[in-house]
């Protein structure tokens, strides 16, 4: 954590670096993860010297993190699948619907 870090700042990396722990990263990609984050985090709050133009106008971490972590009643939305049926260059996936493209990805 950078000199000067406030407690909360302090709780926050902590958490951020168990989280990313228990997810099964190693100890440096672990502090590597909390760090980045929090010093966002802190550049967003007007807490830091400087900060980029991504860093202060980028959606917040939390609300990236929810957008991307697939978990919910209905899983991966239909625009996700079908992004991802787009990257792995499936063919028909236009025709598809939600539970075609994930059956086409190799989904239940």
């Amino acid at each position: 954590m950078p000199r000067g870090s406030s407690p909360k700042r302090e709780r926050q990396y902590e958490h951020i670096k168990e989280s990313a722990l228990d997810r099964g990263e190693s100890r440096d990609r672990a502090e590597e993860i909390a760090a980045r984050t929090v010093n966002k985090e802190r550049a967003r709050s007007g807490e830091s010297k400087t900060a980029s133009r991504t860093s202060t106008q980028d959606i917040s971490s939390g609300r990236r993190g929810g957008l991307r972590s697939h978990q919910g009643a209905q899983g991966p939305t239909y625009d996700q699948l079908y992004e991802e049926a787009k990257r792995r260059d499936i063919h028909g996936r236009s025709d598809m619907n939600k539970e075609e493209l994930r059956r086409a990805l190799g989904g239940k």
